[in-house]
């Protein structure tokens, strides 16, 4: 879900999306059809290589079926969040000796991951979005190690209507994983899907109030 309302806000900013899935092109022409002229869907392999940002929006346990020969070197926007429930144990992340996007660089060598959409509701992304001088912008946290990949994240923020806030290095992730003050709250309820705006300096405080035990 996340992925589509990225998509969906990238073709409203006038980006051109090439989309993918495991499932294959064929089942994403409704989606496309919605999205209109300047979306079309793809292989994986075939979107890594068309994209100047990939976004990688998939269970921890596809990582090893992503092209990562197509990623190196890639600017590779990371929403993933470990769910054991769902992802089974991985000792790396359950032992805190990788954070979730460490864990996807580990699959992509060469990429350039940054950490970003992983802790806000899709509903929520949607409904946020603000123009840049609008007084009630809401920003997201992004974590990397690339300087450059970060300023490129920040600019397609930015056009998409949201502010970012740096959260450090990809090691300095864990701060916006499942369970800390910023992985949801500040944009309000799930049940109010227009969500509630989140400002810069909120979500440096949620950050700041991070702790890993």
């Amino acid at each position: 879900m996340i992925g589509s309302t990225v998509a969906r806000l990238a073709v409203n900013a006038g980006h051109d999306v090439v989309l993918s899935n495991s499932r294959g092109p064929e089942t994403l022409a409704e989606l496309v059809a919605e999205l209109g002229s300047r979306a079309r869907a793809a292989s994986g392999a075939e979107a890594a290589a068309a994209g100047d940002l990939v976004l990688v929006s998939v269970p921890l346990l596809a990582y090893p079926s992503l092209p990562a020969a197509a990623l190196a070197g890639k600017i590779v926007m990371d929403t993933g969040n470990y769910y054991p429930e769902r992802d089974g144990r991985i000792a790396a992340l359950d032992d805190r000796s990788l954070t979730d996007s460490e864990y996807l660089l580990a699959h992509l060598p060469g990429a350039r991951v940054v950490k970003v959409f992983n802790n806000i509701f899709f509903k929520h992304l949607l409904n946020l979005a603000r123009p840049a001088d609008a007084a009630d912008r809401s920003y997201l946290p992004i974590a990397g190690d690339d300087a450059g990949a970060k300023v490129a994240v920040l600019e397609f923020l930015d056009s998409i209507g949201y502010g970012a806030v740096d959260d450090g290095a990809l090691a300095d992730g864990w701060r916006q994983q499942p369970g800390t003050p910023v992985y949801g709250p500040p944009y309000g309820e799930f049940e109010n899907e227009k969500g509630t705006p989140a400002d810069a300096a909120t979500i440096r405080a949620a950050l700041a109030a991070a702790t890993r035990m």
